[in-house]
C-alpha cells in the first residue's frame, strides 16, 4: 500500500479538520501519498479527488467544519455507484481510505471494504451516538457551545423570572442534553434514554416555581418533544412566563476544543497505523484511556448505553 485517501461524510463536526491534518501528516510519516476526497462519498463517485500536501493542511487545526466538505449521498447505497467509486480509487492506485463520520458513513465504508478497499472509520459526530467509542470527535465542542448558550439564556431568564425550554441536537442520543443539563443545573432533562412524560416535566417545573425560584431551565433532545406545546402548558399550568429556544446547527460550528483536537489527532494516527500494517475494515474508538478498534459490522451492532449511576447523579443535582 503506497497511496491512501481521507474523506469526511455526514454532518460536520468540530475537530474533523484536525483529523484530516493528522491523517495527512501521519500518512507522510509512514511513507504514504495521501489524497483528499472532496464532498464525501459523492466526491468519491464524481472523482473529486486531489493529492494532499503539508501546505494543504496548514493552519486548519483550529477551524470548525471540514476543509474537504461533506454531503449526504443516498445514491451510494447502490452497488453500481459504489463500483464507480472503487474504479476512481484504483485508477490512482489508492488501496486505503480513512472515513471520518457517523454510522451512515461507516456503512458506506463497509461496502467499499467488501469491494477491496481497506477502510478505517473514525467517529466524527457531535451527537456522540457511536456505541463503539466513549466519545466522538466534535461532541465536547458542541457541548461547550450548548452550555455557553444556555448560560446566556439563564441570565435573561433570571432577569425576567422565566422558564426556558431549550432544544439541543443529538438525533437519537441524549448525551448532549444530559451533559448540558448537568452542566447548567437544569431543572429537568428530556432524552431518548429517559423517555418523556409531559405531566412529570410540568410538575418538576412547578416544584421550582413553588420554591420561589426566579427562573428554571428544561433541556430537551431534538425530536422528543413539541417544545412550543410544552412551553404553552408550563405557562398555563405553572405560572412562569415561558420561552423556547432551538439551538440548532450553531452547535456544529466553532473552534474545536482542546479535547476534540487531541482525540481527532490520536484517532487519526491510530487509523493510519492500522493501514500501514495492512489492516482495514475497522472502526477506531476510545475506551477509558485507551484506543481500540472493532470490525465495522461489530461497531454498527453495538448498543449505546449510559450508566444508571449518571442518571442518578442527574436526579440528585438538577432538581
Amino acid at each position: 500500500m503506497k497511496n491512501i485517501a481521507v474523506l469526511t461524510s455526514g454532518g460536520d463536526a468540530p475537530g474533523m479538520n484536525m483529523a484530516i491534518r493528522a491523517v495527512v501528516r501521519s500518512g507522510f510519516h509512514h511513507g504514504f501519498n495521501v489524497y483528499g476526497v472532496y464532498n464525501g462519498f459523492k466526491g468519491l463517485v464524481e472523482d473529486d479527488i486531489k493529492k494532499m500536501t503539508r501546505e494543504t493542511v496548514s493552519r486548519i487545526l483550529n477551524r470548525g467544519g471540514t476543509i474537504l466538505g461533506s454531503a449526504r449521498y443516498e445514491a451510494f447505497k447502490q452497488v453500481e455507484v459504489q463500483q464507480r467509486a472503487v474504479e476512481n480509487l484504483k485508477r490512482r492506485n489508492i488501496d486505503g481510505l480513512i472515513v471520518i463520520g457517523g454510522d451512515g458513513s461507516f456503512r458506506g465504508a463497509r461496502d467499499l471494504h467488501t469491494l477491496g478497499i481497506q477502510c478505517i472509520c473514525l467517529p466524527g459526530t457531535i451527537d456522540n451516538d457511536i456505541a463503539s467509542t466513549d466519545y466522538t470527535i466534535g461532541f465536547f465542542t458542541a457541548l461547550n457551545t450548548a452550555v455557553e448558550s444556555i448560560d446566556k439564556l439563564r441570565d435573561t431568564s433570571f432577569s425576567h423570572q422565566r422558564c426556558s425550554v431549550v432544544e439541543v441536537m443529538g438525533r437519537h442520543c441524549g448525551d448532549l442534553a444530559l451533559y448540558a443539563g448537568i452542566s447548567v443545573g437544569s431543572e429537568f432533562i428530556v432524552t431518548p434514554e429517559t423517555g418523556y412524560n409531559k405531566q412529570q416535566t410540568i410538575d418538576a417545573v412547578k416544584t421550582s416555581y413553588q420554591r420561589n425560584k426566579r427562573h428554571t431551565v428544561v433541556v430537551v433532545t431534538e425530536h422528543m418533544v413539541d417544545i412550543n406545546d410544552l412551553a404553552k402548558s408550563i405557562q398555563e399550568e405553572v405560572g412562569y412566563e415561558t420561552r423556547t429556544t432551538v439551538l440548532g446547527h450553531v452547535q456544529r460550528g466553532g473552534t474545536p476544543s482542546a479535547f476534540d483536537r487531541v482525540l481527532a489527532a490520536e484517532m487519526a494516527e491510530y487509523g493510519v497505523e492500522l493501514l500501514s500494517r495492512g489492516i482495514g475494515g475497522r472502526v477506531v474508538g476510545l475506551r477509558g484511556m485507551d484506543y481500540k478498534d472493532y470490525g465495522i459490522d461489530e461497531a454498527l451492532t453495538m448498543k449505546k448505553t449510559i450508566s444508571r449511576k449518571r442518571y442518578g447523579i442527574v436526579g440528585r443535582l438538577v432538581h
